[in-house]
């Protein structure tokens, strides 16, 4: 018998509950092994990794493909971003564009409104931008308007990325909602409609959670290797003759990527607006994410021109430093997630959980089945991908094939693939280290926000349920 049949057999032979138990057991090493024994986040996802994988049944060869595989697809998917991302991080702080951008917002939205603004403009980034490059992109800014107005990091960070959370999970044009409502058969117009509303109470609570628990802990605004608050500029650069950029030039770097990837997102709808031909393939390419983040890169470059060439490169090359431990711990995140999508676990709960019959409750089963897919695998998009293509073909005994129902299964499955983003979310990894959060702290704040989120959202779907059906 060959080394793949043995390996397929002891899949076969690893129970469901068994497979549980070990990602259960896995997650308390993690959250151990870094704030107990100081051991660092990478090393300990890429040990639970191999763990997972073998002790799920998977060959130690098929350990390593998926472990490296899931490397390589998580970087390519976001280490440029997250380079670039941090470069102009980086240069927005030391150059004193940060400043310029919050002083601004205050101007605009007062600093009562400051947590609120932040929310707002979370959800609305990542209608067309993916969640984790949208978080990159803002992160400079709601630091920035943590150090303005003399609070935590912490509720900026929770208001800012559940946000961002709440619209790529629910609004199309993202991957997961979009790919979703294709397999249900769902109008794309109702689900998107339907998803702006049910965002709104997610953002209320979400809000409502950063302003009041978020406080509570301890941020620093500060990024490492910053002298003061006040201090725009290194010690090795001087500052004679300087001057901070206006408030066009200081946002520019930020908006023009969201600008250019939104437009993306107009150029692949069904429509077509901008046509086959070149002037499409031209918006997709500098709408797409990683060129679209090397533009802003360029602009930050001209923006802070007036502090020299050498200034620029020596801030770059510390938003690299920072940037690289960020995108490798990002990767193993996403090994360990492509370690579990090899294993039974996905099919096991899936199954499992969509032979309830909740009557006239009906629309709670996709969120049930998406919620465990999401706590069991990491990815929101693969959550929702998967529970589309299992509860599909039992929309029709679930009352839900008709009028508003594939629309609402759709949302349904989306805010399940929302709850409890915790250590095997490239997500999670993406928020705590850009904001300097230990992994006790992204569990309170990251973990329960989108727990929240989730109910929150699955909560008014029932309603419109309610209403609608």
């Amino acid at each position: 018998m060959t080394s793949k049949a043995l390996a397929t057999l002891s899949i076969a032979a690893m129970g469901g509950p068994s497979l549980v138990l070990g990602l259960l057991v896995g997650i308390g090493f993690i959250v151990v092994a870094t704030t107990r024994c100081k051991l660092h986040p990478f090393l300990a996802l890429i040990v639970t990794a191999y763990a997972m994988g073998l002790y799920s049944g998977l060959d130690p060869m098929q350990t390593v493909a998926a472990l490296t595989g899931g490397v390589g697809q998580t970087v390519g998917h976001i280490g440029i971003v997250i380079a670039c991302g941090s470069i102009i991080g980086m240069v927005l702080e030391r150059s004193g564009c940060a400043v310029v951008m919050a002083n601004t917002l205050m101007r605009w939205v007062g600093e009562a409104r400051s947590l609120l603004a932040m929310s707002l403009t979370g959800a609305l980034v990542s209608i067309p931008v993916f969640c984790d490059s949208g978080y990159v992109i803002l992160s400079p800014l709601a630091r920035s308007l943590a150090r303005r107005t003399g609070q935590s990091l912490a509720p900026f960070v929770v208001a800012l990325s559940m946000g961002l959370y709440a619209t790529h999970c629910l609004v199309p044009p993202t991957p997961g909602p979009l790919a979703a409502a294709g397999q249900l058969r769902a109008d794309l117009g109702v689900v998107i409609m339907l998803g702006l509303v049910v965002t709104v109470p997610i953002i209320a609570v979400t809000y409502a959670f950063a302003r009041i628990y978020g406080r509570r802990i301890l941020l620093d605004p500060v990024p490492v290797g910053l002298q003061s608050v006040d201090a725009p500029v290194s010690a090795d650069v001087p500052s004679v003759g300087t001057r901070s950029p206006g408030a066009v030039a200081a946002f520019s770097p930020i908006f023009l990527p969201i600008f250019l990837i939104a437009l993306q997102s107009i150029a692949a709808l069904p429509g077509k607006p901008f046509g086959e031909g070149q002037l499409q393939m031209l918006v997709r390419f500098v709408g797409n994410a990683e060129t679209a983040l090397v533009l802003g890169v360029l602009l930050m470059a001209w923006v802070s021109r007036g502090y020299g060439r050498v200034a620029f490169g020596n801030w770059a090359a510390e938003g690299l430093r920072d940037g690289g431990t960020v995108v490798l711990i990002v990767a193993a995140g996403g090994a360990l997630g492509a370690v579990l999508r090899e294993t039974t676990m996905a099919q096991f709960v899936g199954e499992s959980l969509a032979d309830l019959d909740l009557g006239r409750f009906n629309i709670l089963l996709p969120f049930i089945v998406a919620s465990g897919l999401k706590i069991a695998i990491g990815s929101s998009t693969m959550a929702m991908i998967t529970t589309a293509s299992i509860v599909s073909h039992l929309l029709p005994a679930m009352r839900l094939s008709e009028g508003f129902g594939p629309s609402l299964a759709t949302l349904a499955i989306a805010c399940g693939a929302m709850v409890a983003s915790h250590v095997n979310d490239a997500y999670f990894w993406v928020i705590t280290q850009m904001s300097g959060m230990t992994i006790s702290q992204g569990y309170r704040l990251i973990t329960v926000g989108s727990i929240l989120a989730g109910v929150t959202g699955i909560a008014m779907v029932v309603l419109l349920s309610l209403i609608l059906l």
